[in-house]
This record gives C-alpha cells, structure tokens and sequence, in this order.
C-alpha cells in the first residue's frame, strides 16, 4: 500500500504504471470521475489489494435516516457499530424517533453483522436542539426512569443494540446527575445485553472551562458506559477561522489527557468525514462556511487549477481558489491525515475509531482502514 502525492505533470496512467497496478482501481479506489483530471498535491490510494493487518478496530459511524441507501450498504462492511441520528426526547421522558423511519438502516446493519445503536440526543418536539431538556429530565427522577424503560423497550422492539447518549453544553451544576443517568442507562440496559456509550467533548484537562466541558467528568463517564467517544473534530467548524477540522496535534492532547482517566480499550477517538469551503476574508460573526465532503474538496480544486497543500502540524490538506472575484480557503480530509488518525489510534492502542459522519462515502478511507486493521464485528 502506497499514497501518492500528485506532482506535475503526472496522470493516472503513468501513476498506475509506476505501481504496476491498474488504471481501472486507482480510478475506483480513489472516486475519479472522466476525464480523471488530477490535482497538484492529491493523495492518491494506491494498493494492490495485500493486506497487512496490525490488530483488532472497533468502528463506529454516524448516520441520518436520509441516507443513500448505496453509500450505507458500501460502508457497512467496515463498521462495528452503526450509530442512528436520531432520538430525543421530552421532558416527561418520552422518546421522540427521527423524523423519517429508520428501520431499513436496522435491517443493513444486521446483513453485514453491524451493531445498529439508537443515538439519544437532547432534541425536543420541534426537532431542535435543546440542552435545558437534559436538566429537566435528569433532576426528575420519575422522567429519568422512564426516559430509560422507554430506552429499553424501543431497543427491544426495534432490534438496535445499544444506546450512544450525545448531550453537549450541560451544566456545570448537572456534571454528576449527568453521570448518573449514564451510569444507571447502562445498568439497566446491560442486564438485557445492550451496549452504553456517551460522548464526551473534546477537554485536554479536568478543569477545563467553558460550557461544552464542564458538565463532562471524563473519569465518572468512563467507569460509568461501556465505552465513549472522544468528538477530536470542530477545530475548524462553520463559524471558525479557516482551518484543519481535526488538526492531529490538537486531538493527540485530547488522547493524552484522556488516557489519563479512561482505560484505552474503552475509549473511540472521533474522526470527520467532511471539510469546510470559507470564503475570505473571514468576519468573525459574519462569515459562515460551506459543509463539504471529501471528494467533493478534491474535485473543486481539481476544476479551479489549484495546489493542494499539506500542513504538517496539522497532517491535514487544504487550498485556495476563486470564484466570482472571491478567494475561498478550503481545509478537508485525505488519504495522508486519515493514516494520520490511525497511526494515533494504533499507537494508543485505543479501542477504535468512531466516523462523524458516514452520509457521503470516502472509499479511499475505508480501504486503508481495511489495509491496517482487522474490523470487530460481532
């Protein structure tokens, strides 16, 4: 297995030539579309199909029931757990299911020996976020327990296997109630055989200020699921100054830190499938960025004549272009910053991974995933 930075002049026939493989898979394995245009600074996958598997990866995947059912069924062989998104719930406790049937997505899961799990988030009956929902409903315990008994019947009647609760931005004043619930969720939920995992914000200390953090005791949520998942993305989010996403510096100090508190084959680190296209200059307040996958970063540079770079603090690529008189910034992920983000996980020896979020498919990620590590499934 190879990536190959593009240089000038290069195409995809004198690239398949020099690694004796065909034209045919680097077109496939990489998402090219006719003419195969490259661009200067592309990493490419290449490989010739042998494999050299270190260890066992649990690998989880985020998706909405809107997803195509194409891109759902080519990543499905890669993942452990398929995460839903998703159910929330009233103050009372109820639940609330996702706006579409997510049934079909069970059924995959189970063809390809996926854990399908229900992701639980503070969402009201407006479909909106709502954080004042996971204090009202964790200071009563009657909404509590039912919140859990209501859990546990739609696991049941379903077919899901787990629960993944995603709270953000509770309280400082609710950190050990939220635990709590956490703690009781997978009590009563692993008596019948069902996995807990929660989310947790990515701190580099235990006393890290801010409202994303402080409801968060890393050490009280790692005894307190089966597993977690550290969210290392959002460096680089819609409102933010142009850069990486998950700049592999900024989310080694988050492993650090936790590794401090939570055993290692408890813990999956986060990893974004997607990129940001901000149009410059950025206005802090004003300027708001685009949402894009990676395949599509590439073929936007490709269409524009631009270099793609390489930023080697953050092992992520970005660009520039214009369009219409406006330079734009574009910061995304390649096949070099995902080997990135396994090599950390690898040598942590963390439990695995945990994608945000599957709905666009980025074969050349799967494949080197599938190169490095042997995929759990149960």
């Amino acid at each position: 297995m190879s990536i190959h930075v593009v240089s000038s002049g290069e195409t995809v026939y004198s690239i398949s030539d020099r690694y004796r493989v065909s034209s045919e898979k680097v077109i496939y394995d990489n998402q090219l579309i006719y003419p195969y245009q490259l661009a200067i600074g592309q990493a490419l996958f290449i490989s010739d199909g042998t494999l050299e598997k270190t260890r066992n990866l649990s690998v989880n995947g985020y998706a909405y029931p809107f997803i195509s059912r194409w891109v759902l069924e080519n990543t499905l062989p890669y993942l452990t757990e398929l995460s839903i998104f998703s159910y929330g719930f009233t103050g009372g406790g109820e639940l609330i299911p996702p706006e579409l049937p997510e049934d079909w997505m069970i059924q995959a899961a189970e063809l390809f020996d996926t854990l399908p799990f229900l992701t639980l988030t503070p969402f009201d009956e407006t479909g909106n976020f709502n954080n004042l929902l996971i204090s009202e409903m964790i200071n009563n315990e009657e909404a509590k327990e039912n919140l859990i008994q209501n859990l546990l019947v739609t696991l049941q009647e379903k077919g899901y296997q787990g629960v993944d609760i995603d709270f953000e931005f509770i309280r400082k004043e609710d950190r050990d109630l939220f635990t709590a619930f956490v703690r009781e969720t997978r009590e009563a939920l692993n008596e019948y055989g069902y996995q807990v995992s929660v989310c947790l914000a990515p701190k580099t200390s235990d006393n890290q200020p801010g409202l994303l953090y402080e409801g968060k005791d890393y050490r009280a949520l790692g005894e307190a699921a089966n597993h977690v998942l550290l969210m290392t993305y959002e460096w680089g989010y819609t409102y933010s100054p142009p850069m990486a996403v998950a700049p592999i510096n900024k989310v080694r100090q988050v492993v650090d830190y936790a590794l401090t508190v939570i055993p290692a084959e408890k813990i999956n680190m986060g990893v974004p499938n997607y990129g940001y296209d901000w149009a410059l200059p950025y206005e802090k307040g004003v300027t708001k960025a685009v949402t894009i996958g990676n395949i599509e970063a590439v073929r936007i540079a490709v269409e524009n004549g631009s270099e793609i770079m390489f930023d080697v603090v953050a092992a992520t690529p970005y660009f520039t272009y214009q369009k219409d008189g406006v330079t734009h910034e574009v910061w995304f992920e390649d096949v070099r910053s995902i080997q990135a983000k396994l090599n950390l996980v690898d040598e942590k020896y963390l439990r695995g991974i945990g994608y945000w979020q599957i709905m666009q498919l980025f074969r050349a990620n799967w494949l080197l995933l599938d190169q490095q590590f042997y995929i759990n499934k149960y």
